[in-house]
């Protein structure tokens, strides 16, 4: 059950309290897809210039991740970001931002990626989501996210495109901005009437919310002995999240899907950012393995319980 990631592959400079990497491979796709291997086959969609380096993609490829929707640009420039993050890392400063080849993204799908059941819209243009999601008539699941721009100055795209949406994943912020209430229950209730039957509530370092139908469901954080480095973190959660339904086989009935499932998803995807705290950008998914995930799952189970 294959999962197709659309969204950015970049490159980032980030400092925080812990040191500072002037460029380390990052972008959404990156980190979706990388989460999501452990769980299912995964093709990303993507654009990157000349500079790629063959030791990242060789990291994709390490995991087994489909590149063949991951275009290069001749002459083109890597997506770059960088940023310095406060001292208890729960806010960041961007310092710069070069689209690059990234401004002009516009997704191209393989053939072989259109009868994939499983979708994953990465935080770009509402109407960019939209034709990638008409281009899979089939798919069983698809979901993404989107952020205050797209929200404040793009509504009426983003409202018709989240009506093809089975699940959306943002933060509290974002939530109380799409759907102008400030209660999270009822900005949840309103949201879920625009389409997407499922919504994950993203909190930080205090984990996440699920809603779906009348239920809801609190993960919290899993609490590291050092945080290194955030960065990503909420994209490993989705990748997670959406990994485990593909590799479970879950599809939603009539907009509904098994809650037991959807909890566990959501806790795999706690698990997943949780890892990739430990070390700056993706250097995490270098050495991680499926044992060390399994381990961490029973330990959100063993404190959770009651």
């Amino acid at each position: 059950m294959s999962l197709v990631v659309v969204g950015s592959v970049a490159y980032d400079g980030v400092e925080t309290p812990h040191g500072k990497v002037d460029r380390m491979l990052g972008g959404a796709a990156t980190y979706v897809g990388l989460s999501a291997s452990y769980f299912a086959p995964v093709k990303i969609v993507a654009v990157v210039g000349d500079d790629f380096a063959q030791e990242d993609v060789d990291l994709l490829a390490s995991r087994k991740i489909d590149l063949a929707g991951l275009e290069r640009v001749p002459g083109g420039k890597t997506f770059f970001w960088a940023g310095v993050y406060s001292a208890d890392m729960n806010d960041r400063t961007t310092l710069r931002t070069d689209l690059n080849v990234f401004a002009d993204f516009q997704p191209k799908l393989p053939d072989a990626y259109r009868t994939a059941p499983y979708l994953f819209l990465g935080n770009i243009q509402p109407e960019l989501q939209r034709s990638v999601r008409s281009q899979m008539p089939g798919v069983h699941f698809t979901g993404g996210d989107t952020m205050n721009y797209w929200i404040n100055d793009f509504r009426a795209q983003l409202v018709e495109t989240l009506a093809q949406w089975d699940f959306l994943l943002i933060n509290d912020s974002e939530a109380r901005l799409l759907s102008g209430e400030h209660n999270l229950r009822r900005a949840a209730a309103k949201i879920q009437s625009m389409g997407p039957h499922t919504l994950i509530v993203k909190r930080g370092e205090y984990g996440a919310i699920l809603f779906h139908g009348g239920e809801h469901f609190v993960a919290p954080g899993f609490l590291l002995d050092e945080v290194f480095d955030p960065t990503g973190a909420g994209d490993c959660f989705a990748g997670g999240f959406m990994g485990y339904l593909a590799g479970q086989g879950v599809k939603p009935t009539d907009g509904k899907a098994d809650m037991a499932e959807l909890r566990r998803a959501v806790i795999h995807g706690s698990v997943m950012g949780s890892f990739c705290c430990e070390r700056f950008g993706v250097d995490r998914f270098r050495t991680l393995t499926r044992d060390e995930i399994e381990a961490r799952y029973r330990e959100f189970q063993s404190f959770t319980s009651f």
